[in-house]
């Protein structure tokens, strides 16, 4: 069991009243790990800390900054098996998963590092004689975020690294499902030599979220929020930003479709097929969760998928698997319910469908459509469907029937065709014949419709963790009218 504090300020500090919450193994039922369990206070005093240790990182020079993100970088590639370690008793995340995890994570850092000397302005050109004028980009104050459990490292890492990149602070809110794997996150940058108070990180017991983020949003240090996770708890956190007048970044729910046009190569759209809906047993907000394919070459996609699917062994995450069990047994619980759903009201199960507690093998379900649940609910797990449509237009049409917006891919030989299909698709990110699951530190990452607004990556961030000011200087006589 990992005993985890909460990080305020220089403090590696207990909650109040010593209170603690437990994160237990979602395949073995025992405890994970025994986290602190932050009261409002608590999370108004790392937003106090955070805003304390502002005046002094805001000002420091880039090469400075720079120089502690990298060395973050190198610590956290260094982690590899504590992050894997970490990671399998809180989440089930399989070792490859992990460790791709915090390769990722320390790009991320690497990337922030890089953009610490581009938060640039302009000189404007102005009207008014002898008026010199700027737009320049500053430090916003304290940013806090929101990260889920599903890749804890990528995402408890990528809700800092820019915030910390452009001379703010942070408060790092972190799963209930995994308080050890991001409170390590702060242990990294801590030891990197980041000042006590740039980077806190509270761990609060599930039933005190929505206090806490309350209190975090509404605390008069805190100028930015961003927050990864559900589309259903993100229209909570928006409108308790609104509220605030806090901007905020969202990044969402997803229902990635995955087009397959008549002239793909159909064995390069199944790998892409089974690593997209089936990595991380499809608990990635990039996951294939709709493959719209065309009539015309549907049966022998099917065909080809099916067997694919059948070959990835499923099962413990210690063990030499492809897909591992799911975050809980309430996880497992509603991908059943859907499955059953889409069976009963005709949905052909191709393969998969065996569950074992939290683990369910690669699960293909056929000739999917909007009557059924599973068209339009995210599943979050592994289970994938076809839709089969009759014509290009059709296969627009129907990747775009769905609220969510984060990721999508086409195959098709046609590369203009294809293109051309990329470009009516209504969604933040587009693959041409490569799988919805795709990330790289300095793409600008981020959806639209449901599955949020905002960018997260490279120069895109810039712009969301700074404050944008016009600034004049009058270098001769000012004309005044009277």
């Amino acid at each position: 069991m990992k005993s985890v504090n909460l990080l305020i300020g220089d403090r590696d500090a207990i909650a109040a009243h010593g209170r603690t919450f437990d994160r237990l193994d979602p395949m073995t039922g025992q405890i994970a790990s025994r986290a602190a369990a932050a009261s409002v206070a608590d999370a108004r005093a790392a937003a106090d800390a955070a805003a304390a240790a502002f005046p002094g990182w805001s000002v420091l020079g880039p090469s400075e900054r720079r120089g502690m993100l990298l060395r973050a970088a190198d610590l956290m590639e260094k982690s590899g098996d504590e992050f894997a370690e970490t990671m399998l008793v809180e989440t089930g995340g399989t070792a490859p998963w992990a460790h791709f995890n915090t390769h990722l994570a320390a790009g991320m850092l690497r990337e922030a590092a890089a953009m610490t000397t581009q938060i640039t302005g302009e000189v404007i050109p102005a009207d008014k004689p002898n008026s010199f004028a700027m737009a320049i980009r500053e430090p916003a104050g304290v940013c806090l975020g929101i990260a889920p459990w599903n890749a804890p490292v990528i995402l408890g890492t990528r809700a800092i690294a820019m915030p910390l990149a452009c001379g703010n602070t942070v408060v790092l809110k972190a799963s209930e499902q995994c308080p050890a794997t991001h409170r390590l996150i702060g242990t990294i940058l801590r030891e990197a030599g980041i000042p006590a108070g740039v980077i806190n990180v509270v761990t609060n017991a599930p039933s005190d979220a929505a206090p806490v983020i309350e209190a975090l949003i509404a605390h008069p240090a805190i100028r930015r929020v961003n927050f990864t996770g559900s589309t259903r708890v993100g229209r909570i956190i928006a409108a308790t930003a609104g509220r605030h007048l806090k901007p905020v970044l969202l990044e969402l729910g997803g229902k990635a479709p995955l087009v397959i046009l008549d002239d793909a190569d159909i064995d390069e759209a199944v790998s892409a097929a089974a690593f997209g809906a089936f990595a991380n047993a499809g608990q990635i907000c990039m996951s294939t969760e709709r493959i719209v394919v065309v009539d015309a070459i549907a049966d022998a996609f099917v065909e080809k998928f099916a067997a694919k699917a059948n070959s990835l062994p499923a099962g413990d995450p210690r063990g030499q698997v492809v897909v591992g069990c799911m975050v809980n047994p309430d996880a497992a619980r509603h991908v059943k319910s859907l499955i059953d759903d889409a069976v009963e009201k005709g949905a052909a199960k191709v393969c998969g469908g065996h569950f074992n507690g939290t683990v369910l093998n690669a699960t293909i379900l056929d000739r999917v459509g909007p009557t059924m649940r599973i068209y339009a609910e995210e599943s979050f797990g592994p289970v994938t469907t076809v839709v089969r449509v009759k014509d290009v237009e059709e296969a627009v049409r129907s990747a775009n029937d769905t609220e969510y917006g984060l990721s999508a891919a086409v195959f098709g030989r046609n590369i203009t065709r294809a293109l051309a299909v990329a470009k009516q698709i209504q969604s933040g990110i587009c693959h041409i014949n490569a799988p919805t699951v795709h990330d790289e530190a300095q793409m600008p990452f981020g959806g639209v419709k449901a599955s949020g607004y905002g960018r997260f990556g490279g120069k895109a961030a810039i712009a969301e963790f700074t404050e944008l000011r016009w600034i004049t200087i009058q270098t001769g006589p000012h004309p005044y009218p009277f």
